[in-house]
């Protein structure tokens, strides 16, 4: 049995020579070289956020839970692997809280701080560290006075304090002070000395700079040492530092959008803003100019169909064959029943025994009724379903 369909021939052999050519470095370099740039743009881009990111960072200055050059984060992480309770505070209420005699104090900023915070932190029982320059330092440290200032470098204790004596060479300098009676001076300048210790039940030192206490310089001569022997001294350590700036929350009416937004965010938009450039550059141009090759066989349509009838004849596929053949008759006769395309069996069925006048029962079995049992039902189907489109057509 051979299923014969209405079907276009194929469009004639093409060009009979090929215009492909291999790529040469020439042409490869003048394909690539625009993605090439884009890519170079999109590392410069992204080291500059990367590099500004990380320049915007303000640092506070010997804050134990800063990572900065000037941060402290350092030495409070030393701190605490020798044993040491490290407290960062921000307030006067809080050192009260944890005063002791077995604690000690390190202040390096009181700008924040009224006058009677001040005088509340003197009469605390607390070992005092005091250093950099401060504010009501001869409340903090009756007797010591600054006398002048000095470069910071490296230089040597030059006295009998056991903690600097232990250190060696430190970087310091800064604000040089005075020595009252009964104290000791080291790290001497020309106007004073670069730290002053007060012994006693309470004892007080003061050192002109803070920088030998910092992320940056705490590696560098005996600075490690002199800043664990001067703030590791008592079992805790009251880090007084300055209260956190106060940032806008939602809801609180002071909150803009722009405060809203992480500082990262935009450099984020715009390094996503450079990639989806690239890639649109990307997918939106061609390799190259269109190739046209000729076929190595041309195959006539009807040649296709009659195969395929040749081979649902070798398979006994009746099944097939009946329903390939209403499909097609179906999808041909819906858009000339004025259907759509979601019409539904009834309706199709209902529309076409409606313009070719037969009888809807019939109309169904041919559309839509059983399988063929032989070549001889095939056949007949395939008559009918040709009656109904011809007759569909005419009317």
């Amino acid at each position: 049995m051979t299923l014969a369909a209405p079907a276009r021939e194929a469009a004639p052999p093409g060009p009979a020579t090929s215009a492909s050519t291999s790529p040469t470095a020439r042409s490869m370099w003048r394909g690539s070289r625009g993605m090439v740039l884009l890519g170079v743009l999109v590392v410069l881009v992204s080291a500059g956020a990367a590099l500004l990111a990380g320049t915007s960072a303000e640092g506070r200055r010997l804050d134990p839970a800063d990572t900065s050059l000037t941060g402290g984060r350092a030495l409070a992480q030393i701190l605490r692997g020798h044993g040491v309770r490290v407290e960062r505070v921000s307030t006067v209420d809080d050192v009260v809280r944890l005063d002791g005699p077995g604690s000690r104090v390190l202040v390096s900023d009181t700008s924040f701080l009224t006058d009677d915070e001040i005088s509340r932190l003197s009469r605390t029982r607390a070992h005092r560290l005091i250093v950099g320059t401060v504010d009501g330092l001869s409340r903090l440290a009756p007797g010591v006075t600054p006398s002048g200032d000095a470069t910071t470098r490296s230089r040597e204790p030059r006295c009998a304090f056991p903690s600097a004596v232990r250190a060696g060479s430190a970087h310091l300098g800064g604000t040089l002070f005075t020595v009252p009676r009964g104290s000791i001076g080291c790290y001497a300048a020309e106007d004073g000395a670069s730290l002053v210790h007060s012994p006693g039940s309470r004892t007080v030192t003061v050192v002109g700079d803070d920088s030998f206490m910092t992320n940056m310089r705490l590696a560098e001569d005996g600075n490690a040492a002199l800043a664990m022997n001067l703030a590791g001294a008592q079992p805790v350590l009251i880090w007084l530092v300055a209260p956190d700036q106060p940032r806008a929350v939602p809801g609180s009416g002071e909150a803009s959008a722009a405060d809203l937004i992480p500082p990262g965010v935009p450099w984020a938009v715009v390094q996503l803003g450079v990639a989806l450039a690239v890639v649109a550059f990307w997918r939106g141009r061609r390799l190259g100019p269109v190739v046209v090759e000729r076929l190595p066989v041309v195959v006539r349509a009807a040649e296709t169909v009659e195969g395929r009838g040749r081979l649902y004849r070798a398979r006994r596929a009746r099944d097939r064959a009946s329903a390939t053949l209403r499909a097609a008759c179906a999808a041909r006769l819906v858009p000339r029943l004025g259907l759509s395309g979601e019409a539904t069996p009834i309706e199709i069925v209902a529309a076409t025994a409606l313009r070719t006048g037969q009888d809807a029962v019939w109309v169904r079995s041919v559309m839509y009724g059983p399988t063929p049992t032989g070549d001889a039902g095939l056949i007949a189907l395939a008559g009918h379903l040709d009656t109904l489109e011809r007759q569909v057509r005419e009317q």
